[in-house]
């Protein structure tokens, strides 16, 4: 079990305090550990230090809610994990982000994985339309799949052309929220093996 040496308590202290020294010490203390942890995370050492940045960044802003008698290194991890979380939501969001992570988290780019992967992420897109109600997802794979018109939609299913905007863009939030939802427990069920 991890243990706190009186030193580091002293900083940490300090730390609360806004003292830069101490975070500096912390910093050394820490940082390569939560790189190590963070580059088996993301398996990418570029992505890694950008999210460790952000990690400091946030130990340093919120120092004042540290609370001394924890475990700091529970703490610091927790905000490293977090950190991840809000790096792969933006990713499920961010398409370049996406293939940036895929090609990273293979060593060796196989074809084949990626083939996989497209016919599973296929998968995950068909479920999350399916799960639209009805008439929400006919106007979406009217618009979206068979690429008709807005005008079209309307004057087929005889509404106006607002509601068929307004079907499409509840759709692909709730779409994207689904998918989304999909990114964030692969990391966290990631991260619980990893950590555990």
């Amino acid at each position: 079990m991890y243990s706190t040496s009186s030193n580091e308590k002293d900083w940490i202290n300090l730390l609360i305090e806004g003292d830069e020294l101490a975070f500096e010490k912390l910093y050394r203390l820490y940082s390569e550990r939560l790189l190590a942890y963070l580059i088996r995370l993301l398996k990418s050492e570029d992505m890694a230090c950008e999210v460790l940045h952000e990690v400091f960044i946030k130990l340093w802003n919120n120092r004042q809610h540290i609370d001394a008698t924890q475990s700091f290194r529970s703490y610091l991890f927790r905000i490293a994990e977090n950190c991840v979380y809000d790096f792969f939501r933006k990713a499920a969001r961010d398409k370049k982000l996406q293939t940036i992570l895929i090609h990273s988290a293979c060593e060796d780019y196989n074809p084949i994985e990626e083939a996989v992967y497209m016919k599973e992420r296929s998968q995950l897109l068909q479920e999350a339309i399916d799960a639209l109600p009805p008439k929400r997802r006919q106007v979406f794979q009217m618009i979206k799949i068979e690429q008709r018109s807005y005008e079209e939609v309307s004057h087929m299913l005889h509404v106006s052309v607002s509601t068929v905007n307004d079907h499409i863009v509840k759709a692909t939030k709730s779409i994207r929220e689904n998918l989304e939802r999909y990114y964030v427990t692969v990391i966290s069920i990631i991260s619980f093996y990893l950590i555990s």
